[in-house]
């Protein structure tokens, strides 16, 4: 990724726009966020960590709980106050919730609460930034999706969660494509991100060991980020309802049944 000091005015994709991260202070979104700084955007930063925004570039921060709908109005309400305009609005905020593989085992509580965070997150996010997209007729929503929302093998409020939130953007692209916004979403692989390693009992000099298709890369935060800038900037005007997929190919192949891994 080119730092900011070496991109000049015309390599700046998203010069002039306005954007929202919601969970953008950690991970994926703080990772996010600063890259569309690098590329010109003005950032509104919404997030329940108040205490961990100021490191985050040139960003405006908003605390936002995702899951309640006065938060992510008044998230949108800030941005086009504050810059009269949204033209992008990524769904980021997302949760993991508890590691339990045994159905029978598995909470209500903790099931509900995962789909709050991730699925309704997302839904409120597109909701209220259709709602400000749409007299203007323009716009893009990117929602972070998984590889847990297109295969099984993950605890199952989590994957459920992520298919679902594959299914609001298909069904969200078809509604708001008649007003010229297009909604799409990203489905990253596993990442070493805090709630990655935290997730997998993991210290922060422990490799993340996984099985990976492509051999000799490693997928990060900033790989994300990119494939998100894609979706944001104009060299994607003609992209709605796609579910870009970061995982070197996992998706894609049967470890049991794979001729190519002999």
């Amino acid at each position: 990724m080119a730092s900011s000091s070496l991109l000049s005015t015309a390599a700046k994709r998203l010069e002039g726009k306005v954007a929202i991260v919601t969970g953008g202070v950690g991970g994926i979104g703080s990772t996010i966020a600063k890259l569309f700084c690098q590329h010109g955007a003005k950032v509104i930063i919404a997030d329940t960590r108040d205490d961990e925004s100021q490191s985050i570039c040139n960003t405006l921060f908003v605390h936002c709980d995702v899951t309640s709908e006065s938060d992510v109005q008044n998230a949108v309400n800030k941005a086009v106050s504050t810059h009269g305009r949204l033209d992008i609005m990524v769904n980021n905020a997302g949760i993991a919730g508890a590691k339990v593989l045994d159905i029978l085992d598995c909470d209500a509580t903790d099931f509900v609460n995962v789909f709050r965070v991730n699925t309704l997150g997302a839904f409120l996010g597109t909701k209220h930034a259709a709602r400000v997209m749409k007299p203007v007729q323009r716009g893009s929503i990117i929602n972070t999706a998984s590889v847990a929302g297109i295969m099984g093998g993950l605890p199952h409020a989590y994957s459920c969660s992520k298919h679902a939130i594959v299914g609001l953007t298909k069904n969200t692209a078809l509604d708001l494509g008649r007003y010229g916004i297009r909604v799409n979403c990203v489905s990253p692989y596993i990442i070493p991100t805090q709630m990655t390693r935290s997730y997998f009992g993991l210290a922060e000099d422990d490799k993340l060991d996984v099985h990976s298709n492509l051999k000799g890369v490693e997928l990060m935060p900033e790989d994300v980020a990119e494939a998100v800038l894609y979706l944001a900037s104009d060299e994607s005007k003609y992209v709605s309802g796609h579910n870009l997929v970061v995982d070197a190919g996992f998706s894609i192949s049967n470890l049991a049944l794979n001729l190519f891994n002999q």
